[in-house]
């Protein structure tokens, strides 16, 4: 009974398992980034560049920035796993630097980005509601 009242209290086995999710969602995300900036440092054509855009880069710029951000949240997206409360935090933090990433990435690559941006807000959302109740 007590096993139980305290499985209730730190989130049992859906904390555990929304924050293993999450952890695996930043891992995913992060090889998409990395994909996406790999297309755009090799094939500098492959972004097509709306006129007229105010937070304009060159597209290999994009190309590095996706490249660094997907390998750092990649990694954080590993850490996660250890529910230490550091990493959840700095996934919390990476998911929305990734988002907001994606959102001054929309004029190159719509679809993409709005996908990644769907995926960072449920990983903020997982690691913030449930994240803390998991006790490594």
């Amino acid at each position: 009974m007590a096993e139980r009242r305290a499985q209730q209290e730190t989130g049992g086995g859906w904390a555990r398992g929304f924050t293993v999710f999450a952890g695996i969602m930043m891992i995913i995300a992060g090889v998409f980034h990395m994909a996406a900036g790999l297309a755009a440092i090799v094939e500098n054509k492959f972004f097509v560049v709306t006129a007229d855009y105010l937070y304009a880069f060159d597209v290999t710029g994009w190309g590095w920035i996706h490249l660094i951000v997907g390998l750092v949240v990649l990694l954080a997206g590993f850490a996660v796993f250890s529910g230490r409360l550091w990493a959840l935090a700095l996934g919390i933090v990476l998911a929305g630097l990734s988002a907001i990433a994606n959102f001054l990435f929309l004029p190159y690559y719509p679809l993409w980005s709005l996908l990644i941006i769907a995926l960072d807000v449920f990983v903020i959302w997982a690691l913030a509601v449930h994240g803390w109740k998991v006790k490594a």
